[in-house]
């Protein structure tokens, strides 16, 4: 079963994390150390991702399952902006509504998807993620600052954004990348994975019990991104008849819901730093998230393949 697959992937990746861990206990890094390659991690690996992903021949069912994959992420985060009036409601502020709405799609979904499905899924997950970006620049930006204007200077020359125009640019016009860019990108983007893992492992080293427990609605916010929201939006998929919309459309959407149910957004931090936000709140909601996933994925997309 895939949920087994996916236990498998979640423990190597959870290895990582331990190596990042053991290397602030063992006092060799700093947790604010670990800042530098989370810049990478965004602006240099992703975006290679990103292109490098889009670099497949153009088919009608290739096309056919992007905008499946596309239109699902789209659906999916609809359903997620329904309920902020009922966050802010509650009582949570920008960073808590920010961190339950953002799921670390890209950098924890795509090592999953390749160790599971294949390098060629790849390009599925990334239709998700080019869904999220435009929502991470633009509303989780106006959440963070608590500005009103949205900025699109600022959002196009996003390297994430660009990454994204660029791939599916040469997707349309089937222009492929020379061989060393190819052979460049690969390499770079097969990091992802185990550098933010490390990343979340230095950070959850930096962290101490005392301040966790000084998070009260910490408990919360994790139980509403790895647990409700992901229950929510499983039934929002099995409704709705997506699956029919392209060929292998279990599979992609499978892919889709799986993006949704990873832990916070890891942007969601460096956010927090850049408009003044808790952000060591954030991170320990990202590091916390990262921990329950190793039990929630698996269940989730269990009891996805049972519905």
């Amino acid at each position: 079963m895939i949920s087994l697959l996916l236990a498998e992937q979640i423990g190597k990746l959870l290895l990582m994390m331990l190596l990042g861990f053991f290397l602030v206990k063992g006092g060799l890094l700093q947790a604010d150390g670990s800042k530098p390659l989370s810049v990478i991690a965004l602006y240099v690996i992703m975006p290679c991702v990103i292109v490098e992903s889009f670099q497949v021949e153009r088919t009608r069912e290739v096309c056919q399952g992007l905008l499946l994959a596309a239109g699902t992420a789209a659906i999916l985060h609809l359903v997620l902006l329904a309920m902020q009036p009922f966050w802010k409601k509650i009582g949570l502020d920008p960073v808590e509504r920010a961190s339950a709405f953002y799921s670390n799609a890209g950098n924890l979904l795509i090592p999953l998807v390749v160790g599971i499905l294949g390098e060629e899924w790849v390009l599925y997950s990334t239709a998700y993620v080019c869904v999220q970006t435009v929502l991470l620049w633009t509303h989780a930006r106006i959440l963070m600052s608590g500005e009103t204007q949205v900025e699109w200077k600022k959002i196009l020359l996003n390297p994430n954004v660009i990454a994204v125009v660029a791939g599916v640019l040469l997707f349309l016009l089937e222009i492929r990348l020379p061989g060393l860019l190819v052979e460049t990108f690969e390499p770079v983007g097969d990091m992802i994975g185990p550098l933010n893992m490390m990343v979340a492992g230095i950070l959850l080293g930096g962290l101490s019990l005392k301040e966790l427990r000084s998070y009260k609605r910490l408990p919360l916010v994790v139980l509403l991104r790895m647990v409700i929201c992901p229950l929510i939006l499983l039934a929002v998929i099995r409704i709705l008849p997506l699956t029919v919309l392209a060929p292998e459309g279990e599979t992609i959407v499978l892919i889709c819901f799986m993006a949704s149910i990873t832990p916070t957004a890891a942007v969601i931090t460096q956010m927090a730093q850049v408009f003044g936000r808790d952000a060591r709140y954030a991170m320990a909601i990202n590091v916390a998230g990262t921990v329950v996933s190793i039990v929630s994925m698996p269940l989730l997309v269990g009891l996805y393949q049972m519905l």
